[in-house]
């Protein structure tokens, strides 16, 4: 059994150290994205480079094996080459890949995202999540002709959510000023946000759900609150959408926002994002700009047309939760044994749970997550802490983790116990790149 950090560990991890350092002098952070860089892993204790994948397994370039529970963020919602979505691929890059003029496959994937989500009746493609968020919220401008937008969430990159975070550098203060943050499952911050801007927010945009289950009647609440305000609500169904229920947490809830956006289940990790609502707003798309030459790019349409066409043809979304729902119980079950309970607890749905980490008056949450992710990873298993499943995690993935999680619960009940959990780091603790879901009014600032 793996205790305290040791030098061997740099050897397991050599080549993604000197990756990393000869990434940092070439590219920015060394990585495309934050959540995939070294700054969300435990320095010195981790891989930082993936070289190939097969079903719920990923390698790194040390050759380390690994069941993967982050799924590239959640966008590999099948699993890693998988077969339907890799030969419909292949046989469209036969054919070509960007064209000149539009391609069929727009269409027929535009079509089968209607017949799926309820709020649908036309459809924008983009290749990203913050594409298609930005274009929610310059659309619900257009429509309302209002500026202010009430946000609650994760919604991209773009000037006018970032702005309302602390990774704020370079955005102007006049677009800071225009989004305003209200609190998830408290309608009384909605309420404060529509009386102090009366007939200003063109729109609130939030993930339905993200950890926090919605209390009776929140949901509901603010499509009533937003329809007597005439602002629009939209969506961000970037985690929720084909994951949570075929038409996305809109259907799994029965409530239906005016606009919706999707992208990481949408095409098992190819690059596509998708915009939608009913004509009647989504005609504005044609006024407002908005084009990418690769936003008809016919791999991932492919891809997506296979996803899609598996998700209502096959249990994905049955096993995925069935999976997803015994992992919840068992590793709480394995919490409250080893003693955690006040340390650590799973929140989420079984689609997308997360083991979560509070500060106590002897113990620091991140040193706590750090000694947790570096043990997981010296065992096989690749995670940031969450339980980002696919329809690849079987029986034996899931076995795999929690015989890991018994081996490593008593390892942090003990370093606790001895209050030495610093000192079994390999390096300093993981810290937090800005908090993007406040749990409660205590942690909200409005923007």
């Amino acid at each position: 059994m793996l205790g305290k950090a040791e030098a061997k560990v740099s050897d397991r991890y050599r080549q993604s150290e000197e990756l990393l350092r000869a990434a940092r002098e070439l590219i920015p952070l060394g990585a495309q994205t934050f959540s995939k860089s070294y700054l969300q892993l435990p320095p010195g204790a981790s891989p930082y480079f993936l070289q190939r994948g097969e079903g719920c397994q990923v390698w790194d370039v040390d050759e380390n094996v690994y069941t993967d529970f982050i799924s590239g963020l959640l966008a590999v919602s099948l699993g890693y080459q998988d077969p339907d979505v890799d030969a419909a691929v292949s046989r469209q890059l036969r054919s070509g890949v960007s064209f000149s003029l539009s391609h069929p496959l727009e269409l027929a994937v535009a079509r089968r995202l209607i017949a799926m989500v309820p709020c649908a009746e036309q459809v924008r493609f983009g290749k990203n999540g913050s594409d298609v968020t930005a274009a929610a919220i310059r659309l619900a401008r257009a429509h309302s002709g209002r500026e202010r937008v009430a946000v609650c969430g994760y919604h991209g990159w773009h000037d006018w959510y970032i702005g309302s975070t602390s990774r704020d550098l370079g955005v102007p203060a006049a677009t800071k000023r225009l989004t305003h943050r209200f609190v998830y499952n408290d309608l009384d911050s909605v309420r404060e946000l529509f009386a102090a801007y009366p007939g200003e927010f063109a729109a609130l945009i939030m993930e339905p759900m993200a950890l926090e289950w919605p209390e009776e009647g929140f949901l509901t609440g603010v499509r009533d609150l937003t329809r007597e305000h005439g602002t629009l609500l939209i969506f961000d169904e970037m985690i929720t959408g084909f994951r949570f229920a075929r038409g996305g947490a809109q259907e799994y809830f029965d409530v239906t926002p005016d606009l919706a956006t999707f992208g990481k289940g949408l095409a098992n990790g190819h690059p596509l994002s998708a915009i939608s609502g009913p004509e009647e707003i989504m005609a504005g798309m044609e006024e407002i700009f908005f084009s990418g030459t690769f936003g008809g790019e016919t791999l991932s349409l492919a891809a997506a047309e296979a996803v899609l066409t598996k998700i209502a043809e096959q249990p994905v979304l049955e096993t995925i939760h069935h999976l997803g729902a015994q992992l919840i119980e068992q590793t709480q079950a394995r919490i409250a044994s080893a003693r955690l309970d006040e340390e650590m607890l799973v929140k989420g749905h079984p689609a997308w749970s997360a083991i979560q980490f509070q500060d106590g008056a002897s113990w620091d949450a991140a040193e706590l997550r750090t000694y947790f992710l570096q043990e997981l990873l010296a065992r096989g298993i690749l995670s940031i802490g969450s339980h980002n499943l696919s329809y690849a995690h079987d029986a034996a993935a899931l076995e795999h983790l929690l015989s890991v999680y018994d081996e490593v619960f008593p390892l942090l009940r003990a370093a606790l116990d001895a209050g030495d959990v610093r000192e079994r780091l390999a390096s300093s603790p993981i810290e937090p790149l800005f908090q993007v879901r406040p749990l409660n009014r205590e942690s909200h600032e409005d923007s």
